[in-house]
């Protein structure tokens, strides 16, 4: 019997996905080629009935967090999507730690080299490309400084001291922030979670990371909320400071992450020490 979507609900859901891409002709599907980690995750989807037969991006609201070339790999990818859900249409809906692991239920129909890590559910408007930037931290953050000294980034400035220079590559330092906020999300066990909504017009190789650590030491009582407008005249500070980016991690950033996603990382990671020994 065929199986009948619309008998269940459905759920926005990001999900974090590992790959090992060696043998992929990059992340995003293409016509021409079924070799794409897009092209397999859809099909697992589809497979373990996540999503309809036939439905484009558009029914779907998907985005992703950007692309890989062929060959490349990822730690932290992130998509963001409706996946059916475990409740009934005439059911209440699921708390989340009741709903089905999607990621269980995904990397079951998946190659081994393509891991999804976890999932969060997602405020209908997330965006994976450009909704948010994660911080975990032990202990209290002073939102209110960070997100004081977040609004010094709003607007055309020379962000030269808060990216990776690559001055083989790149002319101009200069980007537009349009809207920076600093959200509470909750907690992780001990730590707190914040997010960090940041949209612009382009960025620079790292600028949001670097952008993430000078508001911690901002959170953290090191720095004032001036630091900011302070980097970014460059008259002033011509020069870079040295400090640390704020870290690259997988999507056990995301609040609701199962723990149990870090063992099925396992064979991932395995996979890539075989391949470079």
């Amino acid at each position: 019997r065929e199986f009948d979507m619309s008998a269940y609900q459905r759920r926005y859901v990001a999900l974090g996905v590992f790959y090992v891409g060696w043998r992929y002709h990059g992340f995003a599907s293409q016509a021409d080629s079924e070799e794409t980690v897009e092209g397999h995750l859809f099909r697992a989807m589809r497979k373990t009935k996540l999503i309809p037969e036939g439905l484009g991006w558009e029914g779907l609201g998907y985005s992703r967090c950007g692309r890989t070339d062929k060959g490349v790999s990822a730690l932290g990818q992130v998509v963001a999507l409706w996946l059916r859900s475990g409740a009934k249409a005439d059911e209440p809906a699921l708390g989340v730690d009741e709903e089905m692991d999607y990621a269980v239920t995904l990397n079951r129909a998946l190659p081994d080299d393509i891991r999804v890590l976890g999932w969060t559910p997602v405020p209908e408007g997330f965006s994976a490309r450009c909704s948010s930037y994660f911080i975990v931290q032990r202990g209290d953050l002073d939102l209110a400084a960070m997100q004081e000294a977040a609004g010094h980034f709003v607007g055309d400035h020379d962000f030269r001291n808060f990216c990776k220079v690559d001055a083989q590559h790149v002319s101009s330092f200069r980007r537009t922030i349009l809207d920076f906020r600093i959200v509470p999300v909750g907690l992780q066990g001990a730590a707190q979670v914040c997010a960090l909504h940041v949209r612009g017009t382009a960025f620079l190789w790292h600028q949001v990371r670097c952008m993430a650590a000078v508001l911690l030491l901002v959170g953290r009582g090191l720095e004032s909320p001036d630091i900011v407008r302070r980097l970014l005249d460059v008259e002033v500070t011509p020069l870079k400071p040295q400090y640390n980016m704020a870290p690259e991690v997988p999507p056990a950033h995301f609040a609701n992450v199962a723990c149990h996603s870090l063992a099925k990382t396992t064979s991932c990671l395995a996979l890539i020490k075989r391949r470079e020994a």
